[in-house]
């Protein structure tokens, strides 16, 4: 039966275009599904129904995405709403966000109805969505394994019908690995295609806001929707095509020369079997349909000082928000205030120099230049996005140094945040035991368009959106 529960974000704004239901009825189905479903999975850390609400009776039918809920991450200001970046210290002090972000804006005015907002590790620095103030968030195909992060509790969201679209933000794989592991589509868009606003272009490093979905044709559309400049904001890459990405799903992008990196360096968690036959299945498939396909990879990639490099530059960003905070709020944070992985992150990034974050930022500019020149013989990279299947919640509290591992676990998607071009997670497999498997579509920088087209392909020879995990949400509403 197809309820929207079941929809994507484009057949939920059909029914409010053809008169079938109201943004009322879609927020009122919303609200009920996560009332049914979150106690399940822990995904929703705040509730905004009755602004939902009446902002449902204010939406102009002729909004693209009018009356579709939608949920924003803990990390992404939203007006009126808390702004604690998943930290008890800073809830403490009952901050709220004083002003939209620029996604968050643009996804409001492109008809898209905020119920809440959804959970990530504290100041999104593990790549699981675990924190003292939000508790786990547990994946809805297996509640035993984690939905990644930072973005974990959007695509655990997702996954389970709360809603067909959520906010995230991308630092260091925070959009792809949370939709590999939840069965979704997330596409990390080329650093600038959508402004994170005056000020902010490089808060996390390299850190970038997103959305995840079911479908590549909602991923495009939304991306259509929020991308662009902000007045005071820094520059971005190529306008996209005429007519938006959008238009482009369906159509053939001509054979394209794709390499395939199925493997991980010594220095970083290895590859296990099902992720491996996962990533060649679909070389495969897009030999199949026509690519040139081949065993290749631009080498920096993975060379163990990219993951250093972006280790150190973050860190130095952790402790820097930390400091404005403090000063902000007018109290830094206690003894117990911080989670480990923020006490981690925070210490490293106050113990390196000047000269040593120089070093980081001078060798990150040669592996941007060393990466593009890979791109100018290939069109696309095809690799994993997680070296295994999702792991069990709270495994780097369990494991020695697993503060550290949460680090070199971004093999594969660590370095597109460096070097700022675009990349797609798709699903690609189920295990034995139900847990999502995906893969990573990486194109040169500005070539979003490549990544539409292509993984347009790939969910047209599996139509993974049809498939449900046990924790699914229901409503008794349309």
């Amino acid at each position: 039966m197809t309820t929207p529960a079941t929809m994507d974000a484009h057949d939920q704004a059909d029914l409010v275009r053809r008169g079938e239901t109201s943004p009322r009825e879609l927020v009122e189905a919303a609200i009920e599904r996560i009332e049914a479903t979150d106690q399940q999975i822990n995904a929703i850390t705040h509730r905004r129904y009755e602004r939902a609400l009446a902002e449902a009776d204010r939406m102009p039918r002729d909004a693209p995405f009018a009356g579709v809920p939608t949920l924003t991450k803990a990390l992404s200001d939203s007006e009126g709403d808390p702004a604690t970046f998943g930290c008890a210290w800073v809830a403490r002090h009952g901050r709220v966000a004083r002003e939209d972000s620029v996604i968050n804006r643009r996804l409001k005015e492109a008809g898209f109805i905020v119920v809440g907002q959804t959970s990530a590790p504290e100041f999104g620095l593990l790549s699981v969505s675990e924190s003292r103030l939000h508790g786990v968030t547990r994946n809805p195909w297996r509640t035993d394994v984690t939905p990644g992060g930072s973005s974990g509790g959007a695509s655990a969201s997702v996954a389970a019908g709360m809603v067909p679209v959520a906010q995230g933000g991308d630092g260091g794989g925070s959009i792809r690995m949370p939709a590999a592991f939840c069965h979704l589509v997330g596409l990390k868009p080329s650093a600038g295609r959508i402004s994170a606003g005056p000020g902010r272009a490089d808060r996390w490093g390299h850190s970038v806001p997103a959305v995840v979905t079911r479908t590549v044709r909602d991923t495009a559309a939304v991306l259509d929707a929020v991308s662009g400049g902000a007045p005071g904001g820094r520059g971005g890459p190529p306008p996209l095509p005429p007519g938006g990405l959008a238009a482009l799903v369906g159509r053939e992008p001509g054979r394209l020369r794709v390499g395939v990196l199925a493997h991980a360096p010594d220095h970083a968690p290895q590859v296990v079997d099902a992720v491996r036959d996962a990533v060649l299945d679909t070389a495969r498939i897009l030999e199949r349909l026509g690519h040139r396909v081949e065993e290749a990879h631009p080498a920096p990639m993975l060379d163990p000082r990219c993951l250093t490099a972006f280790f150190d530059a973050l860190s130095v960003t952790a402790a820097q928000s930390v400091e404005a905070l403090t000063r902000e709020l007018g109290e830094g944070p206690g003894p117990g205030d911080l989670d480990p992985v923020t006490r981690f992150w925070v210490r490293r990034g106050r113990e390196i120099t000047g000269l040593e974050l120089a070093d980081a930022l001078a060798w990150q500019n040669g592996l941007r230049a060393g990466m593009a020149r890979w791109w100018q013989e290939f069109d696309l990279l095809l690799s994993p996005v997680f070296a295994t299947p999702p792991l069990p919640v709270g495994w780097p509290w369990r494991e020695q140094d697993g503060l550290r591992k949460s680090v070199d676990v971004l093999t594969f998607t660590a370095p597109f945040n460096t070097t700022g071009q675009p990349a797609i997670a798709v699903p690609a497999a189920l295990t034995e035991s139900g847990t999502p498997i995906g893969i990573q579509l990486a194109a040169a920088y500005g070539r979003e368009d490549l990544l539409v087209r292509v993984a347009a392909q790939l969910e047209a020879e599996r139509p993974w959106a049809s498939h449900r995990p046990p924790v699914f949400a229901t409503a008794s509403r349309p």
